[in-house]
């Protein structure tokens, strides 16, 4: 009896613990639909539907006057959507023998990926790998066919260190930017324009809400979002004026035998670009679709570096553009007048520094001296400054520092000055041949094409400084302004209008009757201008020319520099008159004539 007892006792236990589960049970089974039913009903709907991206189109490019200079165009991109399961090696190994991507490489980019976005392997393929792909879809599960825009540089290596390029995005600029919504397999801007205003280009993608059966193939199409295109960018530059620089400079390099210059025209009373030249140059669609290695080889290997943008990446000295600057200060800080006579013998009479090839110009003024660049004359203005005067003229001209340009790696020469030589040399001593040399532009100083220009424009302006800047305006999809870029002045000469108008006209004796006046007769645009030849230990010297135009009304100044041209009256000279002719519309019948000079 007590047996039944206890057994029965269990049973009762059992029986309300079967009940208390059921209980739970029941409970949990409620809970989960009334209070969470939508969330697990979102579940259930994200494993049957996937969202694939549609890429937006980048913003393009335009000159000043409305010419279309960089654009899109349609392209087709390999890329893996494994929607149900991975893929597998099989498919890869045949993927990439058909696209010619190394199969560690592709790998690479699938561990690198997360999220439903597919996996970008190869851009802009040939039509034939897309029919193949189509055509064998059973070979090859979860490849697919984008087609997306690609970028198109229709004037090739035109302007190419502006415009910039576009490529992947790697994994060091991932790392920085994934914060910003960039993800694995995005097209960024990598150089020039296409770098600085990435965000402002690159747009809002789309894409397409998809419904998938359980093998993860497409059933229909149940949501769609447009991309939006990037905002568009007009620029300063003058198309015209832009490939009449580019040809000027092509045909002068390969009349001298030379490999390397850079031109800058710029509006001295605005700072916009109008024309920007470097050499040797690139072709940016090698970019556009993922350069090849033997490409990559042939542009890193040339020992002219067409990557670099000389015009602003490239320190030389200044030579004799630089006797603006002296000729500025000595003139202001009054140790001499502009009558004072100086004997020039060909050499100076305390440092025995003297004019190229020995020449003696005999007693000359200040606008003399100037118009035919005379070393001797600057070296006695160097001795009466000093080193640190030099230094400080040249500070307010803007030298050794940045201007300011909306492009990108911008270098800032360096100003020769006495704690520069102390921190970078054994022997911290300044010299007084070191002024000399700092007179005339060579030792220590080092400036860029564009800060070239820049010098040579604040003559031109009366003294301003303004921000040299390429892009005139960002206009929206819906064709709104969303910034215009006005004229910003950085600064004025603190100098006198007396002063600015002496050197100006022996700027303007330069075209007149000093060093490049053979190469302006007969040119009926008064111009100012200033040759310059740049020492260079490991070659022949560097040539420069700097001018601007009309001389009464400036609109238009022009810095050249010829790697290793030689004198810049020579090699420098020609360039910066066919690019002011192209400016003026002018075109000379004397132009046979004067290259048998």
């Amino acid at each position: 009896m007590v047996e039944n007892d206890e057994f029965g006792g269990r049973i009762k236990v059992l029986s309300w613990l079967c009940v208390l589960v059921v209980a739970v049970l029941i409970g949990r089974a409620g809970y989960l639909q009334i209070y969470e039913g939508d969330y697990y009903a979102a579940l259930a709907e994200g494993n049957r539907i996937r969202i694939i991206p549609s890429m937006a189109p980048r913003g393009t490019f335009y000159d000043r006057n409305g010419n279309l200079l960089v654009q899109n165009r349609p392209g087709f991109t390999v890329s893996l959507l494994p929607l149900t399961a991975p893929i597998s090696d099989d498919v890869i190994a045949r993927l990439s023998e058909l696209v010619k991507v190394p199969v560690p490489k592709i790998k690479e980019k699938i561990a690198a990926h997360s999220g439903f976005d597919p996996i970008r392997i190869k851009a802009d393929v040939t039509p034939d790998i897309v029919t193949i792909i189509e055509e064998q879809k059973s070979n090859y599960p979860g490849v697919v066919i984008e087609v997306q825009p690609i970028r198109d540089y229709t004037n090739k290596q035109e302007a190419a260190h502006t415009y910039g390029y576009v490529s992947e995005i790697n994994d060091m600029e991932l790392e920085k930017l994934k914060d910003q919504g960039y993800k694995s397999g995005d097209i960024i801007g990598k150089f020039g324009l296409e770098k600085i205003y990435d965000k402002e280009l690159r747009g809002e993608n789309g894409g397409q809400q998809v419904e998938v059966d359980v093998s993860g193939k497409p059933v229909q199409i149940i949501g769609k979002k447009d991309p939006i295109p990037g905002d568009d960018l007009y620029l300063t530059i003058d198309e015209g004026l832009q490939t009449a620089a580019e040809k000027a400079v092509d045909e002068q390099l390969k009349l001298i035998h030379a490999n390397a210059a850079a031109a800058v025209a710029m509006n001295p009373q605005t700072g916009e670009i109008l024309a920007i030249v470097s050499r040797p140059a690139f072709d940016p669609n090698l970019f556009a679709h993922g350069i090849s290695t033997k490409d990559w080889n042939a542009l890193n290997n040339n020992p002219y570096h067409p990557m670099d943008n000389k015009a602003i990446t490239g320190e030389y000295p200044p030579g004799s553009t630089f006797k603006i600057v002296t000729g500025t200060a000595a003139l202001t800080e009054g140790v001499v007048s502009p009558e004072e006579l100086i004997n020039d013998t060909g050499r100076h009479w305390i440092i025995p520094k003297g004019n190229a090839e020995g020449e003696a110009l005999g007693l000359i003024n200040f606008r003399q001296a100037m118009a035919h660049s005379d070393n001797v004359y600057f070296y006695e203005m160097g001795n009466r400054l000093g080193i640190d005067r030099l230094e400080k003229y040249a500070r307010m001209f803007g030298l050794g520092k940045t201007t300011g340009i909306d492009l990108p790696y911008e270098a800032s020469g360096l100003v020769a000055n006495r704690k520069y030589k102390e921190l970078n040399f054994e022997d911290g001593e300044w010299y007084l041949s070191e002024t000399f040399d700092a007179a005339i532009g060579q030792g220590f100083n080092l400036v860029t094409p564009l800060q070239a220009a820049m010098l040579m424009g604040e003559i031109a302006a009366d003294g301003k400084r303004f921000r040299p800047h390429v892009v005139q305006r960002i206009v929206g999809p819906d064709g709104k302004t969303v910034k215009e870029f006005k004229p910003e002045l950085l600064s004025t000469l603190d100098v006198t209008p007396s002063v600015l108008k002496l050197v100006q006209d022996g700027l303007h004796d330069v075209t007149k009757y000093g060093t490049a006046a053979s190469s302006f007769q007969g040119f009926n645009i008064d111009i100012a201008g200033k040759t310059g030849t740049a020492e260079n230990p490991h070659g022949r010297d560097h040539g420069w020319f700097v001018a601007y135009g009309p001389f009464d009304n400036p609109t238009i100044v022009v810095a050249v520099i010829v790697e290793q041209g030689g004198f810049g009256s020579q090699s420098a000279v020609p360039i910066g008159r066919k690019i002011l002719e192209a400016a003026f519309g002018v075109n000379q019948p004397s132009d046979k004539a004067q290259a048998k000079q």
